[in-house]
């Protein structure tokens, strides 16, 4: 296992998805320039009970798992204001947590394993036609970096599909942990879709 700064968010990020935050707090300012200067992860982890601003003596509580994610740019809008896009890499379960130097948490992780790039069956090809015509219309309004997504689009990958349509419904921090814990991607893709037709 890994020990890892931890950002406790209350909507995590899924594996190559787009995080942006907006950095104001002290306990973060010095995480995330380090991160971003020494080019070092760190981890999104889930809100099960808390909030996402520090409140003296309050212990978040943490869902057991969690996304890595890597900084690709940042920009100072303020001395005490950073705003960040972050990608999401390795997914991990989360195993103790202990308070840090200026109030980071920290966590010993275990990686999971990426998803294979398995093909989508014929059955499921409308889910990925679906996301592909959101992307295309999102483009043609400009509206694409609003997504918490970026190319490639690998249209043809049952776990890239589903991840992003996971970020994307308006689900319960409870059912996207579950899709995020679920190791097949092809049984990750068909939940999405009993969600999409749910939705429909």
């Amino acid at each position: 296992m890994e020990r890892i700064p931890l950002f406790p968010l209350s909507n995590g990020v899924f594996p190559d998805g787009v995080l942006r935050l907006q950095i104001f707090e002290v306990r973060y300012l010095d995480l995330i320039r380090r991160c971003y200067r020494e080019k070092t992860p760190f981890g999104v982890a889930w809100l099960a009970r808390g909030i996402e601003v520090a409140v003296p003596g309050q212990v978040p509580q943490l869902y057991p798992l969690g996304t890595v994610v890597h900084i690709e740019d940042l920009e100072t809008v303020q001395a005490a204001l950073l705003r960040v896009r972050c990608v999401g890499a390795q997914r991990f379960k989360l195993g103790a947590v202990e308070a840090g130097p200026y109030g980071v948490w920290y966590g010993e992780v275990d990686y999971l394993p990426d998803d294979p790039p398995l093909p989508i069956p014929s059955d499921l090809q409308a889910l990925a036609n679906r996301l592909g015509k959101g992307i295309a219309q999102a483009q043609a309004d400009q509206l694409l970096d609003q997504l918490p997504l970026q190319a490639p689009y690998r249209l043809d990958e049952c776990g890239w599909v589903a991840n992003r349509w996971a970020e994307l419904l308006p689900l319960t921090a409870e059912e996207k942990l579950a899709l995020l814990s679920q190791k097949d991607p092809l049984t990750r893709l068909v939940q999405v879709g009993q969600y999409l037709r749910t939705d429909d």
